[in-house]
């Protein structure tokens, strides 16, 4: 179940870079989606970039 508060966007990706993802993501004990999220975060830190922390919304 998707998480509210991430957001959803589709990505084409070459079968054979997905193929390598799902086994980086099983050998990391992780869905594909939380690896390229994780190598996602890695690739912005190695250029001195550290996301916010998602803010939450207030119930309406």
């Amino acid at each position: 179940m998707a998480s509210p508060d991430k957001k959803a966007f589709l990505l084409r990706i070459d079968p054979q870079l997905w193929a390598e993802l799902e086994r980086l993501a099983a050998s990391e004990l992780r869905s594909v989606n939380a690896e390229i999220e994780f190598l996602l975060r890695e690739a912005l830190a190695a250029r001195g970039i550290t996301p916010k922390p998602a803010r939450k919304q207030r119930p309406q």
